[in-house]
């Protein structure tokens, strides 16, 4: 009989509900195979494996952690908010904003149903699959935001700020931006595993988006996140508060 996954495993036996929050558990330490704490979420299982959760995960996917992490960093809290989650994939900021109280999240992706059925059922999430969020604006989403974060993939971030900064209130808006040094630097200065360990390269690429930013009217800040990226990358934070003086047109 072949060896299964540890991340399959845990779905076919009903401990988790998706491959991805599979794979989280497993990166937070959270799960453990015949008392040993599990180190790969593909690490093959021996035949009749004993396996445990010290812990279940609070959000959807470990994205939620990053964001949560930036929330608390700039004593912001979204209880009351309309929000845009640019990005949202399986939903993790987009969870994190609706337990920390946002009226509505307009969760918007390329993609399609990859967002978490729990998330997709809430009827304080507006889905917004197999949207190019380049050129959004708030008419698109039928009403301006309070607060527009990001995590995205295979794109700098930086193509994505200008619509976020369109999409928000002229006065006082808020974006936090995940900057994924894997998908700002050029192609060929990525490392063996997809892993940027450059710190140079690491600031280089915060100060990129950093830049973007503060040329669309905020003022910034810079965190390192919490934890790390699903294969091990640094990754970081970036906040930015619209300057009241200057709005969209």
């Amino acid at each position: 009989m072949a060896r299964e996954r540890l991340d399959r495993w845990l779905v076919d036996h009903s401990l988790v509900e998706t491959q991805e929050k599979a794979q989280a558990l497993i990166m937070a330490g959270s799960v453990f195979v015949n008392g040993q704490k599990a180190q790969k979420a593909g690490q093959l299982l021996p035949e009749n494996p004993h396996v445990e959760l010290s812990e279940r995960l609070r959000f959807v996917s470990r994205g939620g952690l990053k964001l949560e992490g930036a929330l608390q960093r700039w004593n912001i809290t979204p209880r009351g908010m309309v929000c845009g989650d640019f990005g949202s994939s399986t939903g993790g900021f987009t969870d994190c904003l609706l337990q920390a109280g946002a009226i509505r999240v307009h969760a918007i992706d390329a993609g399609t149903n990859q967002l978490d059925w729990r998330l997709r059922s809430d009827a304080r999430v507006v889905v917004r699959e197999g949207v190019n969020a380049r050129h959004l604006t708030a008419a698109d989403l039928g009403e301006e935001l309070d607060l527009a974060v990001c995590d995205v993939s295979f794109i700098s971030a930086t193509k994505i700020a200008p619509a976020m900064a369109a999409s928000l209130k002229p006065d006082g808006g808020v974006v936090i931006i995940l900057v994924k040094p894997q998908f700002e630097v050029a192609r060929g200065m990525v490392g063996k595993g997809g892993i940027v360990r450059d710190p140079q390269q690491h600031l280089e690429c915060c100060e990129k988006v950093r830049a973007c930013v503060e040329q669309l009217g905020f003022e910034t800040d810079i965190m390192e996140s919490p934890i790390t990226g699903a294969e091990g990358n640094k990754e970081f934070l970036l906040y930015g508060r619209r300057i009241a003086t200057h709005s969209q047109n």
